[in-house]
């Protein structure tokens, strides 16, 4: 990509920027007034409509970092555990990462993970997207090559059929820079990604990305068909200073917030009561937020507790939102 282009593209941001923006701020406060009317009025039903689980393969990081399980596994044993979706998480395969010709690698990924996805009858949900640059950064040009770093797995997504692949915005801590360096990464993406069914996803996924208002700006502002974003049940500190969170988004409004451009949904766990309840999200009042959306795709399992053996925690979460799906 040539610095002409990145200029053409900064001037289409600044335009978007200056009519979108304007607009969302007057229709965000209806839409902030419903959500809140709507939270206090969440109805016990829920619709009949199909209900499709997948499984992140984060939910399985700690036996592949350890070297207990083949990330190559994935498929085999996401059909084990009832799954019909894969969400695939790429850092988890560490040969790409480590090999001198990444495209090669990626390749031989793509072919791998086909064969196995087919192999037990699922589907290639979501690619998500890791260690590839930042997105957010104020360099631009380490910007740049981070957003043609990415552009790789838009293609590795598309020959498996994925749906979507998952960015981070880790970058700026200023939330006007951010904004606009994420709006000229996400509108590059969703350019490239156009030649392709692959839709360019953003999670909630700590820092400024965690302000789903702040996300949802930048979602609006490039106002992208295929730009959207993955809203994750847990992933809403704002603040933090170690492993400590300082400040958290509320996570049931965060949520409907970014609802509506959802191309995914990610149902974060981390421990469970005797009862078989979450115990740091209501998903009963969760799954009614996602329900009452209209949100049809796929929910992702995504376990990430201590307490509990992957497989418990993974099929603990499964039955909760079965229970209330």
């Amino acid at each position: 990509m040539t610095y002409p282009q990145v200029y053409t593209i900064m001037e289409r941001i600044e335009f978007i920027r200056t009519l979108s923006l304007t607009c969302f701020g007057a229709s965000a406060l209806g839409f902030s007034q419903n959500n809140t009317k709507n939270l206090k009025n969440l109805s016990n039903s829920f619709s009949n409509k199909p209900l499709k689980l997948s499984l992140a393969q984060w939910s399985l990081n700690k036996s592949i970092n350890q070297g207990l399980t083949d990330p190559y596994e994935f498929a085999r044993l996401a059909h084990q555990y009832g799954f019909v979706g894969l969400e695939y998480v790429t850092q988890l395969y560490r040969e790409i990462y480590n090999c001198k010709v990444k495209s090669k690698a990626i390749k031989n990924f793509v072919k791998k993970s086909n064969a196995e996805a087919k192999k037990y009858g699922l589907e290639n949900v979501l690619l998500m997207v890791d260690e590839e640059g930042n997105l957010a950064e104020p360099n631009q040009n380490s910007r740049l090559v981070a957003v043609e770093n990415h552009k790789r797995w838009v293609d590795a997504a598309a020959a498996m059929g994925c749906s979507a692949i998952r960015v981070n915005l880790f970058g700026s801590l200023s939330p006007n820079k951010w904004k606009v360096c994420s709006q000229e990464s996400l509108l590059a993406l969703s350019d490239y990604a156009g030649k392709t069914d692959v839709k360019i996803l953003v999670e909630n996924h700590g820092g400024l990305s965690s302000n789903a208002k702040l996300l949802m700006e930048v979602i609006n502002g490039v106002n992208a068909s295929n730009c959207g974003t993955l809203p994750d049940f847990g992933n809403f500190c704002v603040e933090h200073q170690g492993d400590t969170c300082l400040k958290s988004y509320d996570k049931y409004l965060g949520v409907s917030e970014l609802l509506p451009n959802a191309g995914a949904v990610s149902a974060k766990s981390y421990d469970f009561d005797t009862m078989g309840n979450e115990t740091t999200i209501d998903y009963k009042k969760m799954l009614a937020i996602v329900n009452a959306s209209g949100y049809s795709g796929y929910i992702g399992v995504e376990y990430e507790g201590n307490r509990l053996s992957e497989e418990a925690g993974i099929l603990s979460t499964k039955r909760l939102i079965e229970k209330y799906l």
